[in-house]
């Protein structure tokens, strides 16, 4: 297959959350952030929810080296401006110990409004996710790929959960990051649509009857984005390290080219029912990948790093095309030494202390830039 058939456009989105380097605790300093970091990054850097969380996105990229390059640009650019205001950033779905109630909002209407309509479910948003945007021109495709892909979100989940804390609690959880999330209405692993006429009109329905005002109030695990022609992939936690980061925005990719192909040739991945693949979700959140999750063909539960190489399998005859083989191999990494979550728990249990545990998670940030 000429590697031209694989030739997607990508962007990356991270929240960080902005952390006092004596207290280790969250703090509000997002404006002068932004202040100083339009100048520098423009749009590529923006206000989030909260005071003491910064939101970055690459450029629409052509090839995921273009994009690590972005994100180790902007990281280590936000790092250098945090420092200047004596902060540090933080690459993790939830702050181990820091309080929601005590943090203040942006000052920006778009965040006052998710407050007034969703109330204290809006104001429990302290939590940070990737998102991965890979551009998909013919909409019926992107809606085809979203059914099929859904199945392989809590797959990815696995491997990118970095919130095991919540306001100084070991939740026992993997990503609380996702239980809070799920909290707001139009959350999930998305529904299935026979069409791209089907999910309009679907968004027509909502709108019409003040479900939501206009689309990006629907929030899903996977949506076709409401601003640009992609598919965008919501489910995972911010990865601290960079590496993995990569690791799953590659498996991503590679696994849009394979299905893609599949449909080229008149084949699909089976659609299992929603609720099926929710309750991997589930699992996925609870354990990451030292569980088992539901193999939905053969109807049996299967350790979660077994399926997850049966996935390294299934798309590992497109890697190489995609110049994805490097950043795909690095899933291997994460399976051995875990994700963010399991290196957080291991040192609580070695410290017992959630401060050594925010230290950590500040070095990995900025590990390799």
């Amino acid at each position: 297959m000429p590697k031209s058939t694989y030739n997607y456009t990508i962007g990356i989105e991270e929240e960080y959350q902005l952390v006092d380097p004596e207290t280790r605790a969250l703090s509000p300093g997002i404006e002068n952030i932004l202040k100083d970091g339009e100048d520098e990054l423009g749009n590529q850097i923006t206000a989030e929810l909260m005071q003491c969380q910064v939101e970055i996105g690459t450029r629409v990229c052509g090839s995921l080296q273009e994009a690590r390059d972005q994100v180790k640009s902007v990281r280590g650019t936000v790092d250098r401006i945090a420092r200047k205001h004596g902060l540090r950033i933080l690459a993790a779905g939830t702050h181990p110990f820091s309080k929601w109630d005590e943090q203040d909002l942006t000052h920006r209407a778009r965040y006052r409004g998710l407050e007034l309509e969703n109330k204290v479910l809006a104001r429990q948003l302290l939590i940070c996710g990737m998102h991965m945007h890979i551009g998909i021109e013919d909409p019926d495709a992107r809606i085809d790929l979203m059914n099929q892909l859904s199945y392989f979100l809590p797959h990815l989940l696995c491997l990118s959960t970095s919130s095991p804390f919540w306001t100084g609690m070991d939740t026992g959880l993997k990503s609380y990051r996702s239980v809070i999330f799920e909290c707001l209405p139009r959350t999930g692993i998305p529904p299935y649509f026979r069409s791209w006429s089907d999910y309009e009109e679907y968004l027509d329905v909502s709108m019409k009857t003040n479900c939501i005002d206009e689309p990006t109030k629907i929030r899903w695990d996977m949506r076709p984005s409401p601003k640009y022609p992609t598919l965008e992939f919501r489910i995972a936690d911010v990865c601290t390290k960079i590496d993995e980061a990569m690791a799953v925005c590659a498996v991503k990719i590679a696994l849009v080219a394979k299905l893609s192909r599949m449909r080229r040739n008149n084949q699909s991945w089976r659609m299992y029912r929603k609720e099926l693949i929710q309750e991997n979700k589930f699992r996925a959140v609870r354990y990451g990948f030292d569980g088992k999750l539901l193999d939905l063909g053969r109807h049996r539960e299967i350790d979660a790093k077994k399926l997850i190489f049966e996935l390294l399998t299934f798309i590992d005859d497109v890697v190489d095309d995609l110049d994805l083989r490097e950043d795909v191999s690095y899933v291997h990494n994460i399976l051995t030494e875990g994700t963010s979550a399991d290196r957080q728990i291991r040192k609580y249990k070695e410290t017992g202390d959630l401060k050594a545990v925010v230290d950590m998670l500040i070095e990995e940030t900025i590990e390799g830039i």
